[in-house]
């Protein structure tokens, strides 16, 4: 008869079989994992990049330069390819059969820019919240650069929301952590024109100290990118003295007088609440608008309507752009300075300038039914304020990112 093994004994073979098998569980973890850290580092390497050639910009007016025709490096992306043009810039969807306009690189006079890399820009603004913020031409710029950015995203890695309660439009880009948002403020402070879609109307109306409604939204970001001038193109302006409730209380102001006032607030609100160690901030100048064909040689009824080529003539500059305003602006930007805050200002108002072929024209969603009279006269409904996609903002966005990423982000 075969002795039974005491318990005791049972008991200590059992605890040493467990810690082998726990033992060569934890050795298989250590090795799945090391084996899933090379497969993640695969996925995502560390990428360093050249900044050198960022670097060599300094000290060059990117602003001061010519239009050259450039067929093979532009246009940056296909219209087709960006599920996100809307309507007013989504000239190509609307019948206009021209291409040249999309094909025209920005060559300051002093030095070259980039070549632009979708990838390394998202790279390089990994984690950064990035918010374009005004009126419908700093619309049309965000969704430039969203055409940029989006098409080396993957399906599924991406999305466009727009934020319930607010007039926020949000674009992030998941695998990067990246958000490229829109902010809808045509006026900075609160105004009736605050409706993303709804602010069709003559007056303009603002409440000059009423700031906060807007810009508690703009606090978290990383890059802040303004526009404000569009809707500023007006005589007057209305100060309201009281609420939207009651606004029949109020002052009138002339338009360069109401632009620096709202200047002052939005500086003040700028000073006082952004962490300017995190957040950089940038204003983009007014941009053309094409009018009166005159004034490039043209019938004095005639304005952007088929026009396919730039104008060349150095210097040039159309009547609606309003002078005093961009030295409202720079005076504002400058004074801010002195306060320890630098806003760089994007003066892209010159290169504007020459782009009479680059508006939507005729070629955009109508949002009301055309009248006999306006088919009967296309140059009557014609958009030259706003720009085709792609086209002229995607210039805009290469400048400012090239002043981004020369900073080192």
């Amino acid at each position: 008869m075969r002795k039974k093994k005491p318990l005791l004994m049972v008991e200590s073979n059992v605890k040493i079989t467990l810690l082998i098998i726990g033992a060569l569980v934890t050795i298989s973890f250590y090795y799945i994992n090391i084996n899933n850290n090379k497969e993640e580092k695969a996925i995502r390497p560390v990428v360093i990049f050249d900044t050198s050639v960022y670097d060599s910009l300094e000290g060059c007016d990117l602003f001061s330069g010519k239009w050259v025709h450039d067929n093979d490096s532009y246009p940056l992306y296909k219209d087709s390819d960006c599920p996100y043009i809307l309507g007013d810039y989504a000239c190509g969807q609307y019948g206009r059969k021209d291409s040249k306009y999309q094909q025209w690189r920005w060559q300051p006079h002093a030095c070259n820019l980039p070549r632009f890399d979708a990838k390394e820009a998202l790279e390089r603004l990994r984690g950064k919240r990035v918010i374009f913020i005004g009126d419908s031409v700093n619309r049309n710029q965000w969704v430039s650069m969203v055409c940029m950015l989006q098409a080396v995203i993957p399906l599924g890695r991406k999305k466009m929301q727009k934020i319930h309660g607010v007039s926020l439009f949000t674009f992030k880009a998941f695998d990067y952590n990246v958000s490229i948002d829109f902010y809808w403020a045509p006026l900075l402070v609160e105004s009736n024109g605050d409706h993303p879609s709804k602010h069709r109307t003559k007056d303009r109306i603002v409440r000059i100290n009423s700031i906060e409604k807007h810009a508690t939204n703009w606090i978290n970001a990383d890059i802040l990118v303004f526009n404000s001038y569009l809707w500023w193109r007006m005589p007057t302006v209305k100060i309201l003295n009281g609420s939207f409730e009651d606004s029949t209380q109020y002052d009138i102001v002339d338009n360069h007088n109401g632009y620096k006032m709202v200047l002052k607030t939005w500086s003040d609100w700028l000073h006082s609440h952004i962490n300017h160690t995190r957040t950089r901030s940038y204003f983009m100048s007014m941009t053309a608008t094409h009018h009166k064909g005159v004034e490039w040689g043209m019938q004095d009824d005639q304005n952007c309507l088929n026009e396919t080529e730039p104008i060349m003539k150095d210097e040039f500059w159309e009547s609606g752009s309003d002078l005093k305003m961009l030295m409202i602006l720079e005076s504002s930007l400058n004074k801010l300075k002195t306060r320890g805050v630098n806003v760089q200002m994007m003066n892209i108002t010159q290169l504007t300038q020459y782009r009479k072929d680059a508006h939507p024209s005729i070629h955009r969603l109508h949002y009301s039914p055309l009248t006999k009279e306006q088919l009967s006269n296309p140059s009557s409904y014609s958009d030259c304020t706003h720009w085709c996609l792609p086209g002229v903002p995607d210039v805009w966005n290469e400048l400012l990112l090239a002043h981004i990423l020369r900073k080192h982000i």
